[in-house]
């Protein structure tokens, strides 16, 4: 499982001209299921991201986490962070998992993240056309692989 975080001071997701989920202070969250991926990266990764200290303290120093603000998460699943470059100019997606499984990863996911915060965690919509919109605090973005954590 990869996630992209992006702490933001704004993100929103909008399908066919409507906003389904949006955020003010708080973390942009990109979440691609890999097909060998399941509940240990999940619980890898809801307390890795809960815990990372990227938020400013009084002093203006990253010492804060995102439980730590009580800032916002909002999640988007994006299976294209699974695209494999190495042959070609077309990205391979064959390490991507198929809806049937990415899909209740990722309410697990959301669902693993909403009950460490203690509040309701929004969402794009699956497999939709999203147009997500975001202003990058910082800038910070920051890259997680379950499956190579460092």
């Amino acid at each position: 499982m990869k996630v992209v975080i992006q702490k933001v001071a704004q993100a929103s997701v909008t399908v066919d001209k409507e906003i389904v989920g949006a955020i003010e202070d708080g973390l942009l969250l990109l979440v691609g299921v890999g097909h060998e991926d399941g509940v240990e990266d999940i619980e890898y990764l809801v307390r890795k991201i809960t815990q990372m200290r990227i938020f400013e303290d009084d002093q203006g120093v990253m010492n804060l986490s995102v439980l730590d603000k009580k800032a916002e998460v909002l999640c988007v699943s994006q299976f294209t962070l699974l695209a494999s470059t190495k042959k070609g100019n077309r990205p391979s997606y064959s390490q991507a998992a198929r809806p049937e499984i990415a899909l209740p990863l990722f309410n697990q996911f959301v669902e693993a993240m909403s009950c460490s915060l203690g509040k309701p965690v929004p969402t794009g919509v699956f497999g939709a056309h999203m147009e997500v919109a975001l202003v990058n605090n910082g800038p910070i973005t920051i890259l997680l692989d379950s499956k190579s954590p460092n």
